[in-house]
C-alpha cells in the first residue's frame, strides 16, 4: 500500500528543498512509523493493566509495573551500546546474514543522517517475534506480577521511541528536555559518538563509565 503524500519522497534532502520543509517531512514519516507500534504495545499494557489491578493486588501490579519501566531503561541503554553500535561481520545462514545486513545498517544509518525519518525510530515487526515469545510465557506467572513487567517494558520502549523522535524534531523550551536534547545530539557528534549512550536517563552512562566528560555534561547542563 502506497504511503499518504504528506510523507512520500522525497525522503533525501536535496539542494532544491530547504531544511525546513526537509525536517518537516521527515518528522511526518517518522510519526506514520511510530503509529502502528504505539497502539499496538499501549493496548496491550492497558489491557493487561486492567485485568491486574482487578485483582487484589493492586499495589503489587504497580510495583511489577514499575520494575519494568526500570528494566527497559537497561535494556535500552545495552541495546543501544552493544547492537546498534556494534559492528557485525558478514556471516553465514540466517543468522549471521540477519546480523550483518538488518543490524549493521539499522543504526550507522541514522547517525549519518540523523533527520532522516527511516531511521529515527523503530517499526512495529523489530520486537514483535520477541514479543510474542514472551507475552505467552509471562502469562505462567500471576497477571499481577510477570505479565505487568512486560507491560511496563513494552510501554516504556514506545515512551523512549517518542522521546527519540521528539529529541531530533521537538524544539520545546522544557529545561529536562533541552538537556536531554543536547546529551543526545552531542552522543551524534564525532567526539560524543562512542558515549552519552542512554536516551530516557544517563544512569547506566556512570554505571558503565561511558559518561561524556565532566567539562562536557557541566556544559551541557546549561540552560
Amino acid at each position: 500500500m502506497s504511503e499518504p503524500a504528506l510523507i512520500s519522497p522525497p525522503l533525501q534532502r536535496t539542494a532544491e528543498v530547504p531544511f525546513a520543509i526537509y525536517k518537516r517531512r521527515q518528522a511526518a514519516h517518522a510519526r506514520y512509523r511510530l503509529y502502528p507500534l504505539t497502539v499496538f504495545y499501549t493496548l496491550y499494557a492497558l489491557l493487561v493493566l486492567i485485568i491486574a489491578f482487578s485483582t487484589t493486588h493492586p499495589w503489587t501490579a504497580a510495583a511489577f509495573f514499575s520494575a519494568g519501566c526500570l528494566t527497559w531503561t537497561l535494556v535500552e541503554y545495552c541495546f543501544h551500546r552493544y547492537v546498534l553500535h556494534g559492528r557485525f561481520a558478514p556471516g553465514k545462514g540466517v543468522i549471521g546474514r540477519f546480523l550483518h545486513e538488518r543490524l549493521d545498517p539499522l543504526h550507522w544509518d541514522h547517525h549519518m543522517r540523523p533527520f532522516d525519518g527511516r531511521h529515527i525510530s523503530g517499526e512495529l515487526r523489530d520486537i514483535l517475534p520477541l514479543f510474542f515469545v514472551a507475552a505467552p510465557v509471562s502469562f505462567l506467572f500471576p497477571v499481577y506480577t510477570a505479565p505487568v513487567v512486560l507491560a511496563g517494558v513494552v510501554q516504556s520502549y514506545v515512551s523512549e521511541e517518542w522521546l527519540h523522535y521528539a529529541l531530533h524534531f521537538s524544539n520545546s523550551k522544557f529545561p529536562l528536555f533541552r538537556r536531554l536534547k543536547k546529551y543526545h545530539l552531542y552522543h551524534h557528534s564525532p567526539r560524543g559518538i562512542d558515549k552519552g549512550y542512554g536516551i530516557t536517563t544517563r544512569f547506566w552512562d556512570g554505571v558503565f563509565n561511558t559518561r561524556f566528560p565532566q567539562s562536557v555534561r557541566r556544559s551541557l547542563s546549561k540552560n
